[in-house]
């Protein structure tokens, strides 16, 4: 955790129908001085998308060798690991190697498209690899929700993400640029 980060809280009520998980998780989010609010909560959104009782997040920002949020099985074999952002293809091919399964939450609009754009074709070899990426009004939507201690309610049905705080409601729709294979 960095020195400076803030730290942030979020209690969030989780109802998947797609994977018929129903769960509650207090979680705590170390935002670095560099991160934005809206990498912040695309970071929750993975946390939400993928919930488990192992999902971890990493250090953060500029931990080398450290993803966004990872997944470890009891004997510390990485089941999942989570980036955020536009990673570079050195770091994914790496992750592909190390965990069962790699999942990639690109945002940010043009500038996430022409990422992947650049990097498609080299990565299409990852077959435990998904890319998904957040419409750039979802992960903007989203970053209106980040307070320092937040109650969130999300469900997830057929895809479609809706994450509220009681007064303000976000829906978010996710267009997966490359499925996994395997």
């Amino acid at each position: 955790m960095a020195p400076n980060a803030t730290i942030f809280k979020a209690t969030l009520h989780i109802a998947d129908m797609d994977r018929h998980y129903y769960e509650d998780h207090a979680v705590t989010l170390a935002r670095h001085p560099s991160e934005t609010d809206e990498r912040m909560m695309v970071r929750l959104l993975a946390f939400v998308l993928h919930a488990h009782e192992a999902l971890a997040f990493g250090r953060g920002i500029g931990a080398e060798g450290e993803p966004a949020l990872w997944q470890k099985d009891l004997t510390g074999a990485i089941d999942l690991w989570i980036e955020v952002g536009q990673p570079d293809e050195r770091t994914i091919r790496q992750a592909s190697g190390r965990a069962r399964q790699v999942a990639v939450y690109a945002y940010g609009g043009r500038a996430a498209d022409q990422w992947w754009n650049d990097i498609r074709s080299t990565l299409s070899r990852c077959r435990n690899l998904t890319v998904v990426n957040i419409p750039q009004d979802g992960s903007r939507a989203l970053a209106q929700l980040a307070q320092r201690s937040m109650d969130l309610h999300c469900s997830i049905q057929e895809g479609q993400i809706l994450m509220g705080d009681g007064t303000t409601a976000v829906q978010v729709e996710l267009a997966t640029l490359h499925p996994a294979t395997t």
